[in-house]
């Protein structure tokens, strides 16, 4: 006696076109509208509206002020978001698209583990004609990029003497600082003035800045970057800068950072000793 399978088509298909979608934005990892999901897809209309919101409802995707969909629940790299990162994508999203509309240039948020192995969470990309762009999935050179000096500024010192003496300083352009002591040195700077900056030592003729995400504890969870060419950086540097660091300080408000600060600031100012003088 022959066994017999019978199959239901349409949940197949179904399955097939979760699949499409899922392997579509992965691809993309910045935000789609519905329309173009569509499109490029050749889906209908009503099964796509339907399957988008089955995977909105299960966490796979998050719709964001514009409308538009992500993908976050994972990427390419293989791995699932960690239990902070998804809530952070979802609120840094709209503070993003903001900061990109009003500096004309690519945003990107990116985390860092104790192995000092950098990823990428989100990117809004730059609308202009000529723009900074990078793959989701490349690698980042923490030690010669304004993302990883940032993050790497806020790790435990153990945590990067152990990454120094593990990597193999390489000079990517004839601008990147190579030498540990240096580094060492400007990483204190970072820790100084609130922001990194990646001035051609990655890719020549680019220029990044970085600054840093915080949670309501106050740890540095994420770097927030503005990727731009370094010929539109020199013409707007300090413009660029504010737009950048007030984009994440108003990121680490959202995430309880500010009310928490604002709360210690009071207490510590109610227990000063007066001062007589300056």
């Amino acid at each position: 006696m022959g066994v017999s399978f019978t199959y239901m088509n349409s949940e197949v298909k179904s399955a097939g076109r979760i699949l499409d979608i899922l392997e579509y934005l992965a691809g993309l990892r910045e935000p789609v509208a519905l329309a173009r999901i569509i499109a490029d897809l050749s889906l209908p209309k009503s099964s796509a509206h339907a399957l988008i919101q089955t995977l909105a409802g299960r966490g796979h995707i998050v719709q964001n002020a514009s409308g538009h969909y992500v993908l976050v629940e994972s990427s390419r790299h293989g791995f699932p978001f960690r239990r902070h990162e998804e809530p952070l994508v979802v609120k840094a999203m709209p503070l993003m698209e903001r900061l990109r509309d009003a500096s004309g240039e690519t945003v990107l948020l990116s985390t860092i583990n104790a192995h000092c192995d950098i990823r990428r969470l989100a990117k809004v990309v730059s609308q202009q004609p000529i723009r900074y762009d990078v793959s989701m999935d490349s690698p980042i050179t923490a030690y010669c990029t304004a993302t990883g000096r940032v993050l790497l500024a806020h790790a435990s010192k153990e945590i990067v003497e152990d990454y120094f003496s593990r990597i193999r300083f390489q000079s990517y352009t004839r601008f990147t600082v190579t030498d540990a002591d240096q580094l060492r040195r400007l990483l204190a700077k970072v820790r100084r003035d609130g922001f990194a900056t990646n001035d051609q030592e990655f890719i020549t003729g680019s220029t990044g800045v970085a600054a840093p995400v915080r949670d309501a504890s106050g740890q540095v969870i994420a770097a927030l970057n503005l990727g731009t060419l370094t010929s539109r950086y020199v013409q707007r540097r300090e413009e660029l800068l504010l737009l950048l660091r007030s984009t994440a300080d108003e990121l680490s408000r959202v995430l309880g950072f500010a009310q928490k600060r604002a709360i210690n600031d009071l207490v510590d100012n109610a227990t000063a000793e007066p001062q007589t003088g300056r």
